[in-house]
């Protein structure tokens, strides 16, 4: 009742979002990280947006599987990076015939239905790159190249924009295409690999990302370490190890800038739901990254990046401040029920607490036969009178003995109750492992426990698992398989046994009980 009370008020002051957008990358990584918090930003700008992100990790099975999620959970547009050009189409086509707008961004699809598609020109980049390589070695040397995930669109236009550059200078050579996968430690095999059988000197490696380029430099590094040859790649990100500050760093000889704007994508999205115009092709702007403008380039993004933490801020802080003045009563409300919902569960929780030991050690006096109260018979030589007489000095110490064995009886089956009722969900706990618990040897244990309780110790042990196992049947939700775990039983089905040969009736059949 009380849960049901928070919850209600919890929603109170919850409006469904205006739209829900969902969002499939193809894969995961810090250029997507970096969009993917531009999306959650521009969703924030918004104001009543709410995006859904699923990341396919560079499988294509799981992207269709995740974009057919995403429909199945009522989204009013889909924005989807294809993980190869032709595997994916067939799940955009089917949010497509749903009549949801789907935006293609940074990777192209073969299929022709999609509202939009927005992204940058990855030929011109390819074409740039390798005019720009030539120039740095005066149109004559040697390069390699290392391509993106195979069958993807970036990829394809990369290598595509980069070879027709090459065209134009007869004396460059492209050694080798090799194949990476966008992350650096493909490049690291791929090229460690092809180095360490080829003795061709590389003048130039063309990385079609910053990190392929870095993993294409760290293996030539290792296998042929005289060599000076230099390294570029795209996708030119700010911060700490992006591609800006490889350039900058001399690491890389030039990178160039693929941009993220997840803003501008949110945009473009909310506006198509807004039915207001927008163009069905946006090519975003770019620019090559070199060593002589990485220093103000580097400036200008640590600059736009603080301003952007810095208004961050200020939205969450504004944001918060009206969330307060807005829901103030609710909170107040809230509160009640919070501190409400705790006393009830602490009450609840003691209150079970203190009936499952009482269960416990009422169990236990039943597993070793303990009556609830001994009286000492009368002494043969003492006169049955009202007027008890002064007793004997003997008398009193045969008294005082017999008391003292009987505490130091109880104080050993208190003893032995709690070794068993701490250990006995250890599997492995044997008679052995009680016997050194409570200082006395395996047959000392045996003849202590038999004389007091009429059981052996293996029955005790047996026993109080069963019988704890029935104190969590009444007391918990547990399943009986982890109740039969956490009493040291191995095997479900072998617990279900036992317990019926002692009790008579199933596990399940003490619960049912106890829910009547």
């Amino acid at each position: 009742m009380a849960l049901s009370i928070l919850l209600l008020l919890s929603s109170c002051n919850q409006q469904p979002p205006r739209y829900v957008i969902g969002v499939s990358q193809c894969s995961g990584d810090i250029w997507r990280d970096k969009q993917n918090a531009e999306l959650r930003m521009g969703a924030y700008i918004q104001g009543d947006v709410e995006v859904r992100f699923a990341s396919a990790y560079d499988s294509d099975q799981r992207q269709v599987q995740q974009i057919d999620s995403l429909v199945s959970t009522g989204i009013d547009l889909l924005i989807v990076a294809p993980n190869q050009v032709a595997t994916i189409s067939t799940a955009i086509d089917r949010a497509y015939d749903k009549g949801i707008p789907v935006i293609v961004f940074e990777r192209k699809t073969n299929s022709k239905k999609y509202t939009a598609f927005i992204g940058a020109d990855n030929y011109e980049m390819g074409r740039v790159m390798g005019e720009y390589i030539a120039q740095q070695l005066n149109g004559k040397g040697r390069i390699l190249e290392i391509k993106g995930l195979k069958g993807s669109s970036p990829a394809i236009e990369r290598h595509n924009g980069f070879v027709e550059a090459l065209r134009h200078f007869p004396q460059m050579e492209l050694v080798d295409t090799l194949q990476g996968d966008w992350t650096e430690q493909s490049a690291y095999e791929a090229v460690k690999g092809w180095a360490s059988s080829s003795a061709t000197p590389i003048d130039f490696v063309f990385g079609q990302n910053d990190r392929m380029a870095l993993g294409a430099r760290k293996a030539l590094t290792e296998v042929h370490p005289s060599l000076s040859t230099k390294y570029c790649g795209i996708d030119g990100l700010p911060g700490e190890e992006g591609g800006i500050q490889l350039v900058r760093d001399s690491v890389l000889v030039a990178s160039y800038i693929y941009p993220t704007h997840g803003d501008k994508l949110i945009q473009l999205a909310v506006n198509i739901l807004d039915g207001k115009p927008y163009e069905k092709e946006n090519l975003l702007k770019s620019a090559l990254v070199t060593c002589a403008n990485a220093n103000i380039v580097q400036m200008e993004t640590e600059e736009t990046m603080r301003q952007t933490t810095y208004l961050d801020q200020l939205h969450e802080k504004a944001d918060s401040y009206l969330r307060e003045l807005a829901t103030q009563r609710t909170v107040s409300w809230m509160l009640v029920a919070i501190i409400f919902i705790i006393i009830i569960s602490a009450i609840l929780i003691v209150t079970n607490m203190h009936r499952r030991h009482r269960l416990e050690r009422q169990a236990f006096s039943m597993v070793v036969n303990v009556p609830q109260s001994e009286t000492l018979p009368p002494s043969s030589g003492q006169p049955s009178s009202h007027k008890s007489p002064i007793p004997t000095l003997t008398e009193v110490t045969l008294e005082e003995q017999a008391n003292m064995e009987a505490e130091n009886d109880a104080r050993f089956l208190e003893k032995l109750r709690q070794y068993v009722q701490e250990k006995m969900g250890n599997s492995d706990f044997s008679v052995e492992d009680l016997a050194v618990q409570m200082g006395v040897s395996r047959v000392q244990l045996y003849r202590k426990v038999k004389a007091q309780t009429g059981r052996t110790p293996v029955d005790i042990i047996r026993l109080s698992r069963l019988n704890r196992s029935k104190v969590l049947l009444q007391t918990t939700d547990l399943s009986v398989s982890e109740i039969a775990y956490q009493v040291g039983f191995t095997a479900p089905s072998y617990f279900t046994k036992c317990f019926k040969e002692e009790f008579g009736s199933l596990p399940g059949d003490i619960r049912k009980l106890q829910e009547k």
